[in-house]
């Protein structure tokens, strides 16, 4: 497992919901918006996943929701690849206020999908390894 990625995003306005905290599904784009800061840092673009035939999937996601965050709140959202071998890895990430409190934790399953045949790669963490400029960032 590799040192945690993380990007740094203020909760906007709009982004809450009645009760004035972040909306529940907002927390799975911050999530996002850090995985692909994650590729992006590693020297991975949407354009080069699609030139070579790939692009990741999410199969599951998992959040267990900590603390309320408001709008104004800075937050961290880190971003951990884990490889097991297989088809599949998994991406631990945390959303901590800069106070040090723990928003959110999400724990996902993601893949590789094979863009022409439609079905998972057998060995995404090679893809990543030969697709990245700095494959540490993956943990590899």
């Amino acid at each position: 497992m590799s040192e945690p990625f993380s990007v740094r995003i203020t909760v906007r306005g709009y982004e809450t919901d009645v009760q004035g905290h972040l909306n529940q599904s907002v927390y799975i784009n911050y999530a996002e918006h850090a995985r692909w800061s994650l590729l992006q840092a590693a020297g991975i673009s949407q354009a080069g996943l699609a030139a070579r035939g790939v692009g990741p999937v999410a199969l599951e996601t998992t959040i267990r929701y900590r603390r309320e965050l408001l709008a104004g709140d800075e937050v961290d959202v880190t971003c951990v690849f884990e490889w097991g071998g297989g088809k599949t890895f998994r991406i631990e990430q945390t959303i901590t206020k800069t106070d040090g409190a723990v928003s959110a934790q999400l724990s996902a399953v993601g893949g590789l999908l094979d863009l022409k045949t439609r079905r998972m790669v057998a060995d995404p963490q090679e893809h990543f390894k030969e697709l990245a400029a700095d494959p540490g960032l993956f943990g590899l």
